[in-house]
């Protein structure tokens, strides 16, 4: 394996971060095909040119699981899309590699559980557990970009 040429491959927290974002983003897709795959298998189709080559204009319609996978992914795009920000900027601050691998750790297994909590419909409270373990280590980074940001502003 090739060593990494440019200086942001050789920071190890802005790697990490990589690897954990990629993770993330690879979990939103799988997201979506099973989105898709439920939509088929419901005949449930948001376009009618989707319903009329499937079936005809009545699957045309919503459907609650297809619903709740939809809900799922747009809950990641409203809380990995920040995430992708804010871990960027703190791996610039130089943080413990350590620390920021927590970090980066805890927001990725809170996700990929607060999805597997929402697809299979676990019981409550683990979504939302898992939803709010999620957000610590964005507000912690967020907490350090400021402190780290402030004497600029």
């Amino acid at each position: 394996r090739a060593a990494p040429s440019s200086k942001m491959m050789e920071n190890k927290v802005f790697l990490s971060f990589t690897f954990y974002s990629t993770i993330l983003i690879l979990k939103m897709y799988v997201v979506a095909i099973i989105t898709g795959q439920v939509r088929l298998r419901k005949k449930a189709f948001a376009n009618p040119e989707d319903a009329l080559r499937n079936g005809g204009p009545q699957y045309c319609r919503q459907d609650p699981d297809v619903e709740r996978c939809r809900r799922a992914h747009r809950n990641d795009m409203e809380n990995i899309f920040p995430f992708l920000f804010l871990g960027a900027i703190y791996s610039l601050l130089d943080p413990s590699p350590a620390v920021a691998r927590t970090h980066f750790l805890i927001f990725c297994v809170g996700r990929v559980v607060h999805t597997i909590a929402y697809l299979l419909r676990l019981k409550a409270p683990t979504r939302s557990v898992a939803y709010g373990v999620a957000q610590l280590p964005c507000f912690s980074m967020a907490l350090q970009i400021l402190l780290a940001t402030t004497p600029y502003w």
